[in-house]
Order: structure tokens, then sequence, then C-alpha cells
């Protein structure tokens, strides 16, 4: 099993990002609503497993188990070529900071991966609902626990659990494009992924399923404390975590991270646009 070393990764990496930049708007939607859903079908799997487990018996083991079974999620994204906004946070920075793409795509991509990423796990969400899944005891009390949970951390702790969880989940990322083998991307998804998960991290995606999951079965939680209290900081968070500590540090210790290579490629993509107008 050939693994690549960090120099390779991170030019494969900026490839990737400079792709998802120039991928058409209608199949970033399309790929974006696969890996919400993806994403919401591994946190739906870890609620119908782990709000049946009695606390008094297992205690903490009940996040480890979580965090064992989440990881599917990423798995399908990764494997089955789905974009994800969190992803996409070390991708297009990678491939910013090469020079590969300009900013605007940066921020394009973003845009449409998240709107995608939202509506596939609101998607998931209607589905487990139109199911039957989670409406009764101990699914219900466990998800409207989750919802009123998540929106309720101060703006500092979300911030800050997002910039925790969406370092980890760029690592995973990072981790599977070292490997050739789907055996190697699997264990390089799970170990980083398991471990956000079982720490209490929070990832804004993931978030697109438990809290609307729980506003749906009652929790008294809103949509405004829903994108207030969550995933803004958890997003500004998620950003950070991807962006800067893996992104940014990686560029700049094995690649050619320069600021006036990264100035002269916005002002060249601004001047084009402007000639083009």
């Amino acid at each position: 099993m050939a693994v690549l070393k960090p120099a390779e990764i991170l030019e494969s990496c900026g490839n990737m990002g400079a792709m998802r930049a120039r991928t058409g708007i209608p199949k970033t939607l399309m790929l974006a609503f696969l890996a919400g859903a993806y994403i919401a079908f591994g946190a739906l799997l870890m609620v119908t497993v782990v709000a049946g487990l009695p606390q008094e018996s297992f205690g903490t083991l009940t996040k480890f188990i979580g965090g064992a079974l989440f990881p599917i999620g990423l798995i399908m994204v990764i494997l089955g070529g789905a974009d994800l906004f969190t992803g996409d946070v070390m991708y297009n920075t990678v491939g910013l900071f090469q020079g590969k793409m300009g900013a605007g795509e940066l921020f394009r991509n973003w845009f449409f991966a998240y709107a995608g990423n939202f509506l596939g796990a609101i998607f998931v969400v209607y589905l487990a609902m139109s199911s039957g899944f989670l409406s009764a005891e101990p699914w219900l009390g466990w998800i409207q626990k989750i919802a009123v949970t998540k929106t309720s951390l101060t703006f500092e702790q979300a911030f800050w659990r997002g910039v925790g969880c969406n370092w980890l989940v760029c690592m995973a990322c990072w981790l599977a494009m070292a490997s050739d083998h789907a055996a190697g991307k699997v264990l390089g998804i799970w170990v980083p992924i398991m471990a956000f998960v079982t720490m209490g991290f929070e990832h804004n995606i993931a978030n697109m399923f438990f809290i609307p999951a729980g506003i749906w079965v009652g929790a008294p939680v809103t949509w405004i404390q829903f994108w207030i209290n969550n995933q803004l900081p958890v997003t500004l968070g998620n950003i950070v975590g991807g962006g800067l500590f893996v992104g940014v540090i990686y560029a700049f210790c094995y690649g050619n991270l320069s600021w006036t290579v990264l100035k002269s490629r916005i002002s060249l993509r601004v001047n084009d646009n402007t000639v083009k107008r």
C-alpha cells in the first residue's frame, strides 16, 4: 500500500481545490446535496444506536460508540466523490495559496457547497421523520436534548469546538488523500472523525441534521437559534480549523506559500473580471 509524502498530498489537495472551484454550479449543488445527505446518514446511524444505550451502564463509552459509527458519513463522501463544505475549506485554501485558483472562486465554491450540504441534510431529516424514526423514546428525547445543548453553547464555545472539529475533519481528508487503496483511505478517515465526535467538537454540516431534527420533534429551539447560536460560530470555527491549521500551515511547510504570489493572483482575477465587464 503506497503512501504519498506530505508535499505530494499537498499538491493533490490543491488540485482538488481547483477542480472543485471550477465545477459548474448545478453539479456542485448535486454533489454537495449528496455530501450533506451522507453526513446526515452517519448522524442518523449514530442517533439510532447511541440513544438506545443505557447511560448508567455505558457511561462515556456511549460517546466512543457514537464516534465509531459517525465516520461512515465522511467515508461515503470521500470514496463516493461528493462535495463537502468542510473539506473544501482545506482543499480550496491550499489551491488558493498555490495560485491554482482565485479568492472569488473559493468563496463561490464555499457558498454553493454549503447550500447543497444543507439541502441534503434537511432531506435526510425529512426522510427520517417521514419513516417514523426518532418519533418514539428514547430517540425522541435524545435528539431534543442534543438540539437544545448545541444551541445553548456560548459563541466562544461553539467557535472553538468548530475549530477543533474541522482541524480533525480536514486531517481525515488529508490522510485519505495519502493512500491509493480503499482500506487505507477508510482507516485514515475513521480515526480523526471518531476522535472529534468522541471529544464533542462541532461540525456545521452534521448539525444541519441534529438541530433541525430536534426542532421537527418539538425541541424548544427556534430556527434563529439554529443559525445564530450554532451555525454562525461553528462555521467560522470550521473555516479556521480546516483553512488555517491544516491548509495554510501545510502549504507553508510543504509548499511554496507566498503572499506576493497570492496577492498578484487575486489582483489578476479582479482585473480580468473588470476587463470582461
